[in-house]
């Protein structure tokens, strides 16, 4: 599954101490990365779930976490210390209701020099953590169960799970 090409941390130098990968010498390609967060939500929020949103006095819950999702990837390295700052091209999250969980895919674009795995992650994340903050006030059961890197496409080395 994993294609490493080397046993050394990136973000480490010659002295063990952190540091920001160099990437000017790097060509700018295209770069796909999509991440997931899985969600479960209890019998007492699914029951608000209608049409294809969950509704509360907050508003629609996905309609909010798609938009914090996309948030939290624009804002990536602000909140990772060692993340590049990019254009990015794109990003799209989209949430939908299987059996018990809510499945997060959020899926970033960008034409750099270093890919956007943390962004995907990021926005996934943060929608997932949305999708809490929204329906804690009917139940704290709720359990962000896994997030996941699915696929990066355009650096060195291609990544898919699927």
């Amino acid at each position: 599954m994993s294609n490493e090409s080397s046993n050394a941390f990136s973000h480490l130098n010659e002295s063990g101490q952190p540091a920001m990968v160099d990437i000017s010498g790097k060509l700018d390609t295209y770069r796909i990365a999509v991440a997931e967060s899985r969600v479960y939500l209890p019998q007492v929020i699914r029951d608000q779930f209608h049409g294809q949103d969950i509704q509360t006095r907050k508003g629609g819950v996905f309609q909010t976490a798609i938009i914090a999702g996309i948030m939290a990837a624009k804002k990536t390295p602000e909140l990772i210390p060692l993340c590049h700052t990019l254009l990015l091209d794109g990003c799209d999250v989209q949430i939908h209701l299987e059996g018990v969980e809510a499945i997060i895919r959020c899926t970033v674009k960008t034409n750099g020099k270093t890919g956007v795995e943390m962004e995907a992650l990021t926005g996934a994340s943060v929608a997932a953590l949305t999708i809490y903050d929204m329906c804690k006030a009917l139940t704290q059961d709720m359990i962000i169960r896994e997030t996941k890197l699915i696929s990066k496409t355009g650096g060195k080395h291609d990544y898919n799970r699927e």
